[in-house]
C-alpha cells in the first residue's frame, strides 16, 4: 500500500501550494516540500527491504480484463530513480523559493512541479507497461506545463509546444510498443515481461515492438535526431530546467531503456540502433554545446551528448556497461543539476545568460564559482570527482567493443565525444568565472543568499566524496542497482580510483588535453563554426508544423464542408462495404435457434410499424406531421417491448415518448414549420440507395445474431440479482448494481446535457441573437385561449395522482417494473402538464424548484450512495440490502440501490425541467404574453351580463 501512496503523495501535495500562497511564500513552500520529504522518508523505509536483495510489489486489480492493473514495483533500479526525483526535487523545491519572483505565481508553479514529481514517480515504480504509459503521457503534459510556465514569453510557449510535440509523439508509438511487448509477453506485468527474454526476442512482434519502444525513449531522452526539443525547454525557469534536464524528464528514456534491458538486449537490433545512436548523440551534442553563447544552453546540449553516453553503455548490451551507465546515471544527476542551479543564480544575479557577457565571477560571486568550477570539472572528468570515475569506465567499455568488426570505430568517437565533453566544461568555467572583472554587467553580481546556493553545496560535496571515495559512498548501492537493471546476479565491481595504466586512462588524457587545446583555439574555431553551414531544427520543426497546419487545413475543408448528410452517407457506405467485404470472405453457416410463432398483434404491430415509417418518409417536409409520426412509432415500439416480456422498457419508452414530444413541439415553436426542400433527385436517390441497404444489412446482421444459440451474460445477472443486489427486478439491478457505473456516467451526461442547453439560452438573452428573438414573427395566430379550463382542471386532478403514480413506481422499481428513471419522468411529465396548462410563469411561481440545484444534488446522491460501498470493502456502488419489520407493517426491503436510485430520480426531474426552464424563457422573449391567472378565461370571473349575453 505505501509503495502506491509514495506515487500518490506529489498528487495530494499539488493540491497545497495554491492555496497556501495566500499564507506566504514560506508556506508555499514548505506544503510543496512536506510532501516529497513524505514520500522520501517512506521510500526510505522500503529502502532496507531492497539493500537485503528483496522487491518490494504491490498489485491492485483495475482492469484485470484488460491486463491494466494498479501495480507498483520497488527494486534497486526503481529505488536509484525515486531517490533521484525526490532528493533533486527536494533541492528543487528549496532553490525555487528563492529564485521565483514576487511577480511569479509560485503557488502555479510548485503544484505543476509536484504534478510532474508525481507522474515520474508513478513511471519508475510501475509494475505493469499500461500504467506506466499513463504515467508517461502525464510527464508530457505536466511537462508542457512546467516548461511553459512563464507564458508571457514567445520562447517559452515554442519551447513548450515544441516538448509536447515531440514527446508526445514518442508517446504514441510506445504506447504501440508496450502493447506489442504485452503481447509477445503474455502479460502486461513488468515483472512477468522480464521472466520472458526467450519468448520475446524469439516472437515477430520483438522487432516492431522494439522499434516503437526505443522511439519512445529516444524522444523523451533527446537522442539524435529527436535532440532539438530539450535546448528549447531553457526558455523554462531554472529550477524546472535543473529538475527536468538533470533527474527526471530526460532520465526517463533511461529509465526505460534499463527497465527493459534485460529481454530487449542482446540482439543486433538493439546494438546497431542504440548503441550507434547514443554514440551519434554524445559526439554531436558536445560539439554544439562548445559553441553555445547561451549558459543554459551549452548546459543543455551538454545535457544530451551525457544522455547519449549513458544509451551507448546500455546499447552495448554488457552488463559491465549497464553498470557503468547507471554509475554514471547517478554522477549525471549530481553535477548537472548543481551546474543548472549555479547558472541560474548567476542569470539572476547578473540578469543575463550571455557567456560573452560575462567573465571574471570568480572574484564578484566565490561561492558560486567554486560550487560551478567543482561541478564542471567533475564534468569534464577530472580526477577525485565523480565524473572522472565513470568516463573511465564508459571508456573501459568502448575500448573494447567493435562496430561491424571495426575494433577502433567506437573507441575514437567515444574519446572524441570525452574530448568535446571536456572542451565544453572549461570553457564554461573560463569564460564564466575566470578572468578579469568586467565593468559592463547589466547588474552587478554578487553571490545569492543561501536558501540558493544550500542546494548546490550540498551536490557539490557529493560529488567529491564519491570521487574520493566512491566504492565507500555509492559501492554497495550501484551493485544492488545494476543486479536489478540487468536481471542478473552480478559479482560486485570494487569502484576505486586507480585502476594502473589501461587504454581508458590513455584514452581520458588525450581526451583531456584535446578539450584544453579546443579552448584555447577557441575564437578562431568559433568563426568557423559560425561560417559553417547548418540545420536550425527550429526552422525544420517551424515548417513542418506549418506545412502540417496547412495540407491537414486543406484536407479538413475538402472533407468536412458542414454537410450533415455527406458525412453519415460517407460513413454509412464505408461501413456497409466493409460489413459486406468480411461477410463475404467469411464462413456462414444459418442458424439453428428455432422463431417463435408470430400472433396476429406482431403483424398488427409491424403493419404499424411500416406504415408510420413510410408516412414519415413520405410527409417529412412538414415537421409538426412528422414529431406526431415519430411519437406513433415510439408507441408501437412500447407495445412491441410489451409483447416481449419487457415492461420496464416499455414504460421507459412510453414515458420517454411523451417527454421528448413535448419539449420538440416546444422547440418547434421556434423552427419553420415546413421543410424547405433542398436535396436534388438524385442526391435523394443516392441517400435512398445507402438508408436502404443500411437497414437490409443491420437487419440481417441482427437475424443472423438472434437466429444463433449463444451464452449471454443475462444468465448471470438472472441467477444473482436477487442474493448480490437484492433485489427481483432484474433490469433496475442491473442499472444501479451491476452497470452502476454506467448509469452514473449516463445522468451526469443528462444533467450536462441539460445545464448546455441553459447556457446556450442564456447566450441568446443579449446580443444580436436577443434583438433577433424580440423581434421575431409568428407564421401562425395564437389561440385566444391557449390555457382553456377544461385543461386546467384536468392538469390538477391529475397532479396529486400522478405525483402518487410517480412514488409508487419509485418504491417499487428493485423488484417490480419501475425505478427512478421511470418515476423521475412520470413526475417530469406530472410537471410538464401543469406548465402547458397555466403557463410558465403562473406554474413556476407555485413550483419552486432549483433546477439547477436538483441536477446537483441529483449526481451527488448517486455518488455518495456509490462510496458509501467503499467503507464495506465493496467495489464501488455495490449495494448492500436488508430487511425491517416495523409493526404492523409486514417485512419490507430497505436498499442502498434506492439512495443511487433517487439520485437518478432527481437528475432526470431536474434536466427535464430545466429544458423547459430554457425554452420558456426563450418564448417570452419573443413577447408571449405571461398570464397572471391559470386559465385565460376564468367563468367565475365573468360579468353577469357578460354572461347573458
Amino acid at each position: 500500500m505505501t509503495l502506491a501512496l509514495i506515487a500518490a503523495l506529489p498528487f495530494i501535495g499539488a493540491i497545497f501550494p495554491g492555496l497556501m500562497i495566500r499564507v506566504g511564500r514560506n508556506a508555499c513552500a514548505l506544503s510543496a516540500g512536506w510532501a516529497t520529504l513524505s514520500a522520501l522518508i517512506l521510500l526510505g523505509i522500503h529502502s532496507t527491504s531492497i539493500w537485503r536483495g528483496e522487491v518490494v510489489v504491490y498489485h491492485v486489480e483495475w482492469m484485470p480484463m484488460l491486463g491494466l492493473n494498479a501495480d507498483f514495483l520497488l527494486d534497486g533500479l526503481g529505488l536509484l530513480f525515486a531517490t533521484m526525483i525526490l532528493g533533486i526535487g527536494l533541492f528543487i523545491i528549496l532553490y525555487a523559493r528563492f529564485y521565483l519572483s514576487r511577480e511569479d505565481p509560485m503557488g502555479v508553479f510548485y503544484t505543476y512541479l509536484m504534478l510532474f514529481q508525481g507522474a515520474m514517480l508513478g513511471i519508475v515504480l510501475s509494475d505493469n507497461i499500461l500504467l506506466m504509459v499513463v504515467f508517461w503521457e502525464l510527464t508530457s503534459l505536466s511537462s508542457f506545463l512546467l516548461i511553459g510556465y512563464w507564458r508571457h514569453t514567445a520562447a517559452g510557449r515554442q519551447g513548450a509546444r515544441m516538448a509536447l510535440a515531440t514527446t508526445g509523439l514518442g508517446g504514441l508509438a510506445l504506447m504501440g510498443g508496450m502493447l506489442l511487448l504485452g503481447e509477445a509477453a503474455g502479460s502486461y506485468d513488468i515483472s512477468e515481461i522480464l521472466r520472458q527474454r526467450e519468448a520475446i526476442q524469439a516472437s515477430p512482434l520483438y522487432v516492431p515492438a522494439l522499434l516503437l519502444i526505443l522511439l519512445g525513449a529516444f524522444t523523451k531522452s533527446a537522442q539524435f535526431p529527436f535532440h532539438f526539443w530539450l535546448p528549447r525547454a531553457m526558455a523554462a525557469p531554472t529550477p524546472v530546467s535543473a529538475y527536468l534536464h538533470s533527474a527526471t524528464m530526460v532520465k526517463a528514456g533511461l529509465f526505460l531503456m534499463a527497465r527493459l534491458w534485460p529481454v530487449l538486449s542482446g540482439t543486433d537490433w538493439w546494438f546497431y540502433i542504440v548503441a550507434t545512436t547514443g554514440l551519434a548523440t554524445m559526439v554531436i551534442g558536445a560539439a554544439i554545446a562548445i559553441f553555445q553563447d547561451d549558459l543554459k544552453g551549452l548546459l543543455a546540449y551538454s545535457t544530451v551528448s551525457h544522455l547519449g553516453l549513458i544509451t551507448m553503455l546500455l546499447g552495448f548490451g554488457t552488463a559491465e556497461a549497464t553498470t557503468a551507465a547507471m554509475f554514471h546515471i547517478i554522477n549525471h544527476t549530481i553535477f548537472k543539476a548543481a551546474l543548472f542551479m549555479t547558472a541560474g543564480i548567476v542569470d539572476h544575479e547578473a540578469h543575463t545568460r550571455s557567456i560573452r557577457r560575462l567573465g571574471g565571477l570568480r572574484h564578484l560571486m566565490p561561492i558560486t564559482a567554486t560550487l560551478a568550477i567543482i561541478t564542471a570539472l567533475s564534468m569534464a572528468g577530472i580526477p577525485l570527482l565523480n565524473g572522472f570515475l565513470s568516463k573511465e569506465l564508459m571508456l573501459e567499455e568502448a575500448a573494447h567493443t567493435a562496430w561491424e568488426g571495426n575494433t577502433w570505430l567506437i573507441p575514437v568517437f567515444a574519446t572524441l565525444g570525452a574530448a568535446l565533453s571536456a572542451a565544453y566544461s572549461f570553457r564554461y568555467i573560463g569564460h564564466v568565472f575566470l578572468g578579469p572583472v568586467r565593468d559592463d554587467y547589466p547588474s552587478h553580481p554578487h553571490d545569492p543568499p543561501f536558501g540558493m546556493w544550500a542546494a548546490p553545496a550540498f551536490l557539490s560535496v557529493l560529488v567529491i566524496v564519491i570521487g574520493i571515495a566512491p566504492q565507500l559512498a555509492v559501492g554497495e548501492f550501484l551493485h544492488i542497482v545494476a543486479d536489478a537493471a540487468t536481471g542478473q546476479e552480478l559479482h560486485p565491481h570494487k569502484l576505486k580510483i586507480w585502476h594502473g595504466v589501461t587504454p581508458a586512462l590513455i584514452m581520458s588524457i588525450i581526451a583531456t588535453a584535446a578539450g584544453l587545446a579546443v579552448v584555447l583555439a577557441f575564437t578562431p574555431l568559433n568563426k568557423l563554426w559560425a561560417a559553417t553551414p547548418k540545420p536550425d531544427a527550429k526552422v525544420i520543426f517551424d515548417a513542418v508544423v506549418d506545412n502540417a497546419h496547412r495540407y491537414s487545413g486543406k484536407l479538413s475543408n475538402a472533407l468536412h464542408d458542414g454537410r450533415m448528410t455527406k458525412f453519415v452517407a460517407i460513413f454509412a457506405a464505408v461501413t456497409i462495404v466493409a460489413g459486406v467485404y468480411a461477410f463475404a470472405n467469411g464462413t456462414y453457416t444459418p442458424g439453428t435457434r428455432a422463431m417463435l410463432t408470430p400472433a396476429a398483434v406482431d403483424y398488427i404491430g409491424a403493419v404499424l410499424l411500416i406504415s408510420s415509417t413510410l408516412a414519415i418518409m413520405t410527409y417529412h417536409r412538414s415537421r409538426l406531421l412528422v414529431l406526431v409520426l415519430i411519437g406513433i412509432n415510439g408507441l408501437v415500439v412500447s407495445i412491441i417491448f410489451v409483447r416481449l416480456s419487457a415492461p420496464d422498457l416499455a414504460m421507459t419508452q412510453v414515458t420517454v415518448e411523451v417527454v421528448t414530444l413535448i419539449l420538440m413541439l416546444l422547440a418547434l415553436h421556434f423552427l419553420p414549420k415546413h421543410t424547405p426542400r433542398e436535396s436534388s433527385l438524385s442526391r435523394r436517390t443516392r441517400d435512398m440507395i445507402i438508408a436502404g441497404a443500411g437497414g437490409i444489412a443491420t437487419a440481417s446482421l441482427s437475424w443472423v445474431l438472434m437466429t444463433r444459440d449463444v451464452e449471454t451474460i443475462s444468465g448471470y445477472y438472472l441467477k444473482n440479482a436477487k442474493p448480490e443486489g437484492g433485489g427481483t427486478n432484474v433490469v433496475n439491478v442491473i442499472l444501479v448494481d451491476f452497470r452502476g457505473y454506467d448509469t452514473f456516467g449516463e445522468i451526469i451526461v443528462l444533467g450536462i446535457a441539460a445545464l448546455v442547453i441553459f447556457a446556450l439560452e442564456e447566450a441568446l438573452m443579449d446580443g444580436r441573437a436577443s434583438r433577433k428573438l424580440a423581434n421575431w414573427i409568428h407564421e401562425m395566430r395564437y389561440s385566444r385561449d391557449r390555457h382553456p379550463l377544461m385543461m386546467v382542471v384536468a392538469t390538477r386532478l391529475m397532479m396529486p395522482i400522478s405525483l402518487m403514480v410517480g412514488v409508487y413506481i419509485f418504491l417499487r422499481g428493485h423488484n417490480d417494473p419501475g425505478g427512478g428513471f421511470i418515476a423521475g419522468l412520470v413526475v417530469a411529465i406530472a410537471l410538464l402538464m401543469q406548465y402547458m396548462a397555466s403557463g410558465f410563469a403562473w406554474a413556476s411561481e407555485r413550483i419552486r424548484f432549483p433546477y439547477h440545484a436538483m441536477i446537483g444534488w441529483g449526481v451527488l446522491i448517486a455518488g455518495i450512495t456509490g462510496i458509501g460501498a467503499w467503507f464495506n470493502g465493496m467495489p464501488f456502488l455495490t449495494s448492500a440490502y436488508g430487511y425491517v419489520h416495523i409493526p404492523p407493517i409486514e417485512e419490507f426491503e430497505l436498499a442502498t440501490a434506492m439512495g443511487f436510485d433517487l439520485g437518478v430520480f432527481l437528475t432526470v426531474v431536474g434536466a427535464v425541467m430545466l429544458a423547459l426552464y430554457s425554452l420558456s424563457r426563450s418564448a417570452r422573449r419573443t413577447g408571449e404574453s405571461v398570464n397572471v391567472s391559470p386559465m385565460d378565461y376564468d367563468p367565475s370571473a365573468i360579468a353577469p351580463d357578460e354572461e347573458d349575453y
